[in-house]
């Protein structure tokens, strides 16, 4: 099967029954986002190429562990084999970091508001980056809102600060304040995530409430400029109530200003948790709009040091996927 439906068919499914040998090693877990709280993921990989699912028992596609990371994959009469990937830190070479575990907004696709989550002290994130330091490549920090965006920006301006000494490259999600980018650019960081989460600006004020549209887009189009195009990124789901026209319309809008945008599909979770996850058929149509808007515009995510366009395991990404 060629990877790219493979993938795209593992993101829609969301999960796989995981049988065989011990495989405790190759689990990993989230502290942020809408898999927040969840039993765990696993990375399966074919070469260079890798897709991220969670685990659940009752899942109609097995991943059998063949002991030592080699692992045979079941989907749909098919087998293929392939290996699983030790996480260094939530991902694969990289120490992805959670600060703060918590956030006083209520996205409405979140659990992270509904975890009993904390922050992390300085001390305890530069401790776990030493625990994985021989295995990874870079360094990814993302965070929720503890208390306030600007006290949460402060903060983890003091971790990235603690965390230059490693000599690694470093990304940085964070909800934005007006000064964000330049904060971050003046301590090194390299890259910059600032989601949009939803295509369009009512969708994210239905979704998002409390948070402004417009500030993440701003952050954005200023980071370009510090950062260099294709240096920064921004999350869009996939699966909010948007169209089709509505991605293509704000990934030509990110692409022209130099800001990579990458589609995530839904992960059902919090108040959406009925919904479905986006079916295979329409991840595929999007990423061949995704790699024609980002051609056109110049941009390889091939080139991303850090965070999820490095990672790739959540979402279908041009030039490493297609």
């Amino acid at each position: 099967m060629e990877w790219i439906r493979l993938k795209a068919r593992l993101l829609e499914a969301g999960s796989v029954r995981l049988s065989g040998e011990p495989a405790d090693q190759y689990i990993s877990r989230s502290a942020a986002g809408p898999s927040a709280g969840a039993p765990g993921s696993l990375f399966f990989s074919l070469g260079d190429r890798r897709v991220r699912v969670g685990i659940d028992e009752t899942a109609p596609i097995e991943v059998i562990h063949r002991g030592e990371g080699v692992a045979d994959l079941l989907i749909g009469g098919d087998m293929v084999r392939g290996r699983l990937e030790a996480a260094a830190l939530h991902c694969p070479r990289q120490a992805y970091v959670t600060v703060s575990g918590t956030c006083i907004f209520h996205c409405r696709y979140c659990t992270v508001p509904h975890l009993p989550g904390r922050r992390k002290g300085i001390a305890e994130v530069v401790g776990m980056v030493e625990s994985v330091a021989d295995r990874i490549d870079a360094i990814a920090i993302t965070s929720g809102v503890a208390s306030s965006i600007e006290e949460e920006e402060a903060y983890v301006l003091d971790v990235v600060a603690a965390l230059a000494p490693f000599g690694l490259p470093i990304g940085v999600s964070i909800y934005p304040g007006p000064e964000t980018p330049a904060r971050l650019r003046a301590l090194g960081v390299v890259e910059v995530k600032f989601n949009l989460e939803a295509a369009t600006e009512t969708l994210f004020r239905d979704m998002c409430p409390g948070l402004s549209w417009e500030a993440v887009h701003e952050a954005l189009f200023r980071s370009v400029a510090l950062f260099g195009r294709g240096r920064v990124f921004s999350n869009v789901i996939v699966g909010l109530g948007e169209t089709d026209d509505d991605l293509e319309r704000v990934m030509t809008d990110l692409a022209a200003a130099g800001v990579i945008p990458v589609l995530r599909p839904l992960t059902p979770a919090a108040f959406l948790a009925g919904r479905p996850r986006p079916p295979a058929d329409r991840l595929l149509r999007l990423s061949a709009a995704h790699e024609r808007i980002l051609r056109e515009a110049g941009l390889d995510p091939r080139r991303a040091l850090t965070m999820c366009p490095a990672c790739t395991g959540c979402d279908l990404v041009p030039g490493r996927d297609t």
